[in-house]
């Protein structure tokens, strides 16, 4: 009597602690009601992937140049960073198998041999064969817990993984179109050198038939050397950009033979909208997600340690020692045991471990957040540098075309009467370099907003 009223105390208070843990049982669900962001993000995720969003397109149709697709697939398959994303996922999987692989039973075999004597006895030998199995019954939730978080672990590397792709892709075509800038820059610069070279010379032509002063000659050879200086600094802004190129396809540095003619454009029906439903498809938000999933499976787990934790073993071999007795032969033998441990003065060590868990999932929270609204403030900034550098590059145009004719009516004023000073040649000359490099460079920060627009939009499947 006295045993059965033991065991249905156990089994009432059993049934008590499991009516009290309900929540470390149940799944991860976005905190939508905690957060207006979050919802606006679960109602996108539901509403699927758009296949035909900018964002979700294959990365060989935004960038259809032929050199630069070859070196977005060197850079897809030797960059270090890629490999080392390809690994973590390898380490989830692995830790997500080693948190399946903890529901098995454990097996340990000691075996062990003794031999003793004591006075004239004869030498006793003893032996023993022994092996245990040990199996952790997932009462409540702790392994559960562990597995579910594990699997998050592994959505979380895969996540990152392409993140990683997406920036490696981004970062290939950005380094292609700066080398294309700078060779445009430096074929610019070096013509507009060797016209400023002959400049010089025509002032001292000018100088000695007195139709100019020397400091005429001093200044048109000051602007000479000026730009000899810009070509310097130009060709080492181009080594730099070649060897980042280098780094990023795991090669030695190196020159690479671009077209500084090459240009990217947005493909038509773009929008200034920050569209949520592509946001929710990048790869690093979705991992910023999956990582609240974790903390959350992490604060069920820190949850889980109040209640108590039932162990059965089960040992069995062949030994020759029964007892305190010597048998030959040996005898086999079994033993069953189970164990129901709980935790009586552990319990503050385990509230701390909750209240930290429980701030885990708060920052991750506040990360996940703050991951969604940088994604929006990404492609907003991508749209709007676009934008602002189509209407620049239309007006350096018309300035070109406007300085073109300054330079030239100026040169031959200059050159066959005194209506113009020198100094409305060199300004003129100056200015249309200036207005020329800015057309290069407003090409180039173009392209650098269109691959930054479909980095932000999750771009790089």
């Amino acid at each position: 009597m006295k045993s059965n009223r033991i065991i249905v105390i156990a089994a009432a208070g059993l049934s008590i602690a499991m009516l009290g843990s309900c929540n470390i049982y149940k799944k991860y669900e976005l905190p939508t009601e905690d957060s207006a962001l979050a919802k606006a993000y679960g109602e996108a995720r539901e509403q699927g992937v758009d296949s035909a969003a900018f964002g979700n397109l294959d990365w060989r149709t935004v960038f259809t140049d032929p050199t630069l697709q070859d070196l977005i697939n060197q850079a897809l398959e030797n960059n270090v960073n890629l490999q080392n994303a390809k690994l973590n996922v390898d380490i989830a999987n692995a830790q997500l198998k080693g948190a399946k692989l903890a529901y098995l039973p454990s097996v340990t075999i000691a075996p062990n041999g003794n031999i003793s004597k004591m006075g004239d006895f004869d030498w006793t030998k003893t032996y023993q064969l022994p092996a245990q199995v040990s199996w952790e019954v997932d009462i409540f939730g702790k392994l559960l817990n562990s597995k579910r978080g594990a699997k998050e672990g592994v959505l979380k590397s895969q996540a990152f993984q392409q993140a990683a792709r997406s920036q490696i892709i981004a970062a290939v075509a950005n380094c292609y179109y700066a080398i294309a800038a700078l060779e445009s820059q430096l074929s610019l610069s070096r013509a507009t050198a060797e016209n400023w070279r002959q400049s010089v010379g025509v002032m001292r032509d000018l100088k000695l038939a007195g139709r100019v002063n020397e400091a005429a000659v001093v200044q048109s050879e000051a602007q000479y050397y000026g730009i000899l200086a810009n070509i310097t600094d130009l060709e080492a802004s181009l080594t730099r950009t070649n060897n980042t190129m280098s780094l990023l396809l795991n090669v030695m540095p190196q020159r690479w033979n671009i077209n500084p003619d090459a240009t990217l454009s947005a493909p038509a029906g773009l929008t200034g909208e920050i569209p949520m439903r592509q946001l929710a498809a990048r790869p690093d938000v979705y991992a910023a997600e999956r990582d609240l999933a974790v903390a959350y499976y992490s604060t069920n787990s820190a949850r889980a340690a109040f209640y108590p934790g039932l162990n059965i073993t089960a040992s069995g071999g062949f030994t020759n020692l029964v007892g305190g007795l010597v048998t030959n032969p040996g005898k086999w033998f079994i033993d069953l045991a189970g164990s129901l441990v709980a935790p009586l003065f552990s319990r503050g060590a385990n509230i701390s471990r909750l209240e930290a868990a429980k701030a885990q999932q708060k920052m991750a929270l506040n990360n996940f957040e703050y991951t969604l609204l940088s994604a929006a403030g990404e492609v907003s900034d991508a749209m709007m540098v676009y934008e602002k550098s189509v209407e620049k590059e239309s007006q350096l145009k018309l300035q070109t075309e406007a300085l073109t004719k300054s330079v030239d009516y100026t040169t031959i004023l200059l050159r066959e009467s005194s209506g113009t000073s020198y100094l409305e040649v060199l300004t003129a000359q100056a200015s249309l370099l200036s207005s020329q490099m800015g057309e290069i460079s407003c090409r180039q920060l173009q392209a650098q907003a269109v691959i930054n627009l479909y980095q932000a939009l999750g771009g790089g499947r």
